[in-house]
């Protein structure tokens, strides 16, 4: 084999190449955009075969492999890959961001640039109502009528903290100071590195219907604007085996098979056992988990025991 033949060539996925570079809007004035890439569907499979060289290269062999990994969670392979992003987020979902601490960070910073003279703007018909049940999600919308007063309101005092901003600036206050009561709304900037595994991680959660929206269109918008055309092997073992997968946990389980051989009763006690559900007098009411419960049973086409006929 001569030097040329033996020679390793960088893996290229065309489909990225096309769009490296390219911002796809988020939000009213926030961007997602591929910076860079390393690695492909084959450098997934190849990770996996290390022991056996090169194995088997038809396409079916390594769809069926990268299922069995995505399924039965081997996820060292899936590291091999990793993925570069530039991305103009708000401050208030940044903090959101950031929570995810296995990726590598380098975020614009206002006390060497200045801030970004951009704010996260709310339509009138945006603005959601606390959930009852959910403390740290929403439910629901308020009045268009009533957000219009708080969008005018929003944006008064974003156009107020600007100009006090750049008032200080002026004034040739340091920018480490002067930035100190910029709301959370003002959009910052990152370049945001991370693996497949990691990256899938974060995705599954924060695709979710329960994340909040203003990162969830993010996370949609990696997802299918990038990562689909980056690994569309693990793009679709990811949305079979995790993102549009249920867990069932034992007692659940438990519960299906005596519902499944109509032993109501017993289902009845495991609820109440298990904490599905508590007692309120004659009333039979359920729990977060319980709710949760509901959800996938739904999902599955089954009847939520608790409810009456």
């Amino acid at each position: 084999m001569s030097k040329e033949e033996n020679r390793l060539h960088r893996v290229r996925v065309p489909a990225l190449d096309k769009i490296l570079g390219e911002a796809f809007p988020v939000l009213d004035d926030g961007f997602v955009r591929l910076v860079d890439y390393m690695g492909n569907d084959d450098s997934i499979v190849q990770a996996a075969r290390v022991s056996y060289g090169k194995g088997t290269k038809s396409v079916s062999d390594d769809r069926g492999l990268i299922r069995y990994l995505m399924r039965h969670r081997h996820t060292t392979p899936f590291e091999m890959c990793e993925i570069k992003l530039h991305i103009r987020v708000p401050m208030d979902i940044w903090r959101q961001w950031i929570r995810h601490r296995t990726a590598n960070v380098n975020e614009y910073s206002t006390r060497y640039s200045l801030a970004i003279d951009t704010a996260r703007k709310t339509g009138p018909g945006e603005w959601r109502l606390q959930s009852e049940i959910n403390k740290q999600g929403s439910e629901g919308g308020l009045d268009p009528e009533a957000g219009q007063k708080l969008t005018e309101r929003e944006a008064d005092t974003q156009k107020f903290l600007q100009e006090i901003y750049e008032e200080r600036i002026e004034l040739g206050v340091a920018r480490e100071q002067a930035r100190k009561d910029l709301p959370l709304s003002t959009y910052t900037e990152a370049y945001w590195k991370i693996d497949l595994h990691n990256l899938l991680h974060f995705l599954n959660l924060r695709m979710d219907h329960k994340a909040q929206f203003e990162i969830r269109v993010y996370a949609e918008a990696i997802g299918e604007k990038i990562v689909r055309k980056w690994v569309p092997l693990v793009w679709e073992a990811f949305m079979d085996y995790r993102h549009g997968a249920i867990t069932l946990s034992r007692k659940e389980i438990d519960l299906l098979a005596l519902l499944n051989e109509q032993r109501h009763d017993e289902a009845g006690k495991l609820l109440l056992e298990a904490g599905f559900t508590t007692r309120d007098g004659d009333l039979t009411r359920p729990t977060l988990e319980g709710r949760e419960l509901a959800g996938k049973l739904e999902r599955m086409g089954m009847r939520v025991p608790w409810e009456k006929d």
